[in-house]
């Protein structure tokens, strides 16, 4: 049983920091702003995505999480036509919501 124990850890360790989330070759031609830097520009959609913030009863590290949801809104972004993202809302059990802009013609 200890031996299962510190197999479950080991693997929860590893797994909490692993990101897993690639940024797509279209997705990383999206910006991500602030509302300031977007005014001016076109506001397509709101886009709501979301990782696995827990790995059995484990929290995964904050930042990876939020690199995670940046790097899926990003993708999303691209496939609808956008070319900056900015988070209209916090992070919240592994789920974040962006706004999709376009601001380059």
């Amino acid at each position: 049983m200890k031996k299962l124990s510190l197999t479950l850890l080991a693997v929860a360790a590893l797994t909490s920091s692993c990101t897993w989330v690639k940024v797509s070759e279209a997705g990383s031609n999206i910006a991500v702003a602030n509302s300031v830097n977007v005014r001016g520009c076109k506001n397509l959609s709101e886009v709501t995505v979301s990782v696995t913030s827990k790995v059995g009863f484990f929290k995964r590290d904050a930042d990876k999480v939020a690199t995670e949801l940046t790097s899926l809104a990003r993708n999303e972004a691209a496939g609808l036509g956008g070319d900056t993202i900015v988070p209209s809302s916090a992070i919240e059990n592994g789920k974040q919501s962006f706004n999709v802009y376009k601001c380059n013609k």
